[in-house]
This record gives C-alpha cells, sequence and structure tokens, in this order.
C-alpha cells in the first residue's frame, strides 16, 4: 500500500510526506530534481513531472493512493494514467477560491478531473497560507527591519501549512472522508498589523511598520522577484483571481467577519487549528 506524493518538495507537500511517514506509511515522493529533493530517510524519491504526465508511469506503479498536487493543464491524463495503473483515491491539493465560485481556472479543473474519474476523492481547500507572509515580508525584514504595507488593517483568517498536511494525510489513510472537500482557514481573524505584531514578538525585537500606498506596494513587489512579483496585482488588489482588472480599494473594504466562523482543520483532525502566534515563533529563523 504505497502513496505517490506529486509536489513532494513543496511546502505542503514535504510536510504531507512527513505525516504519512509518521503514520509508518510507505511513501513515494514525485520531484523533477531527485537528487536535490532533501526528503527523509524512508521515502522513495522518483522522478517525474506533472507536466509530462508520461514521466509518472514508473511512480505510479504499484501505488494505490495519490496526493495531487495541482496542474490544471494535464490533470485530466494524469489522473487516468493513475487510474489505469491502479491507484484507488486521490486527494487534490485545492483552494477556497473553489468554494466562493472565484477559481475556474486553475483548481476547479483538477478537482473535476479527479471527480469525474470515479476514483475515490477528497479536496483540501486553504484559504490564504500564513507562509505568504514569509514570501512578502521575508526579504525587508531580514534586510532593514521593516514591512511596507498598504493595508495593515485588512484582517483575515491565513491557515498552518502543517494543517493543511495533516488533512491531507487524514484523507489519504483513513475512509469516511471521500466524497468530500474541505475548506481550511486559520482559528483567528487577525490582520495584518497584528501578524507583523506576532513576527516581532516572535524575533523579540519590533519590525517597523511603513504603511505605502498600493501602488508603491506593487512597485516593491516586482523589484522583489519571485512568489510576491508574479502575485502582486492579485494580492494587492489591481486585479481579480480569474485576471481581471480590479480596484484596490475593495479590498481594504472587505470584512471577513460578516461570514461568520470559517471551517477549520479541526473538524478534520480533532485537534484546534495552528495559530498565527505559533507559527511565527516556528518560522523565527526565517525571518533573521
Amino acid at each position: 500500500m504505497t502513496t505517490l506524493v506529486t509536489g513532494a518538495t513543496g511546502n505542503v507537500g514535504r510536510l504531507v510526506v512527513e505525516e504519512l511517514l509518521r503514520a509508518g506509511e510507505p511513501v513515494r515522493a514525485l520531484t523533477r530534481d531527485p537528487g536535490s529533493a532533501g526528503l527523509p530517510d524512508g521515502v522513495e524519491v522518483v522522478a517525474g513531472d506533472l507536466a509530462e504526465p508520461e514521466t509518472l508511469r514508473n511512480a505510479l506503479d504499484g501505488a494505490d493512493r495519490m496526493y495531487l498536487f495541482p496542474y490544471a493543464r494535464t490533470a485530466r491524463e494524469v489522473v487516468d494514467l493513475a487510474k489505469r495503473s491502479g491507484v484507488r483515491r486521490i486527494v487534490v491539493l485545492s483552494s477556497g477560491a473553489v468554494t466562493g465560485g472565484l477559481d475556474t481556472d486553475f483548481h476547479l479543473p483538477v478537482e473535476r478531473a479527479v471527480e469525474e474519474s470515479g476514483l475515490e476523492w477528497t479536496h483540501v481547500r486553504p484559504g490564504e497560507f500564513m507562509l505568504n507572509k514569509l514570501w512578502l515580508w521575508g526579504p525587508s525584514i531580514r534586510a532593514e527591519n521593516v514591512v511596507r504595507e498598504p493595508f495593515p488593517d485588512v484582517a483575515w483568517c491565513p491557515v498552518h501549512e502543517r494543517d493543511i498536511a495533516e488533512v491531507a494525510a487524514i484523507a489519504l489513510l483513513a475512509d469516511g472522508h471521500q466524497g468530500r472537500a474541505y475548506d481550511l482557514n486559520g482559528p483567528e481573524l487577525i490582520s495584518r498589523r497584528d501578524q507583523l505584531r506576532a513576527i516581532s514578538a516572535a524575533l523579540g525585537r519590533e519590525v517597523r511598520l511603513e504603511v505605502v500606498s498600493p501602488a508603491r506596494a506593487r512597485e516593491l513587489y516586482r523589484e522583489q522577484g519571485g512568489f510576491a512579483a508574479a502575485n502582486a496585482d492579485f494580492l494587492l488588489g489591481f486585479e481579480s483571481y480569474s485576471g481581471e482588472r480590479a480596484d484596490p480599494a475593495t479590498l481594504e473594504r472587505l470584512d471577513l467577519s460578516a461570514y461568520g466562523p470559517l471551517p477549520t482543520a479541526e473538524a478534520v483532525t480533532g485537534r484546534p487549528a495552528r495559530t498565527f502566534d505559533g507559527w511565527a515563533r516556528e518560522h523565527a529563523a526565517d525571518f533573521r
């Protein structure tokens, strides 16, 4: 009984591997570059690329469960190959934007490919990742001890990456989760200002907050590169999830409290979802 983890070196996939190992399960990890995977001992690391489904044949041989990183363009080919190889259960890393009807091009096609395959399926739909703040704020905190933010009082319920991985692992290993889509959020509505305070407390020093315009923040994100540059327009409200032009003022007026309590990992794990304060302490070294 082997589980194939695609996207195994990613921020969630790596943790899914750890959770499966902790449960004593055989794990096969798919990565484009096995030599640099850096995964724990006991993991069978194999080469393959979701963009090229034929490269997955060896990885799928003998696997009966699969954690599927979303790649819409080849999703149907990958799922069909998995089914023909003997996989019976697939857990998809999806997005809460599917639940909200905002995502029709990225994660939804992967979900549909799995559902229509006739295999057992579970969708894991996280909202905003706590990790976003490491990718967005980490460079300026490390270099200048400052965060430049246009919307410090906008609040959200960011989710811990370990909570996502635990839910995915449970759905892979346990019965009773098939045919379910789990929306995952953090346990608290916390403003960006308070997120920065939590990071400051974890570092043992005050990180300065500089409020800037959305346009200036976009310039800085683009200069920073990586995740910030790739997602600047969406994260700062200049475009919608589907890529249409939008007004950043809409993001500033967003009031998530109107939606009431949002679902967390606790409904699946039976344990309270992890807080942003705890996440900041765990990642303090990453901000230094």
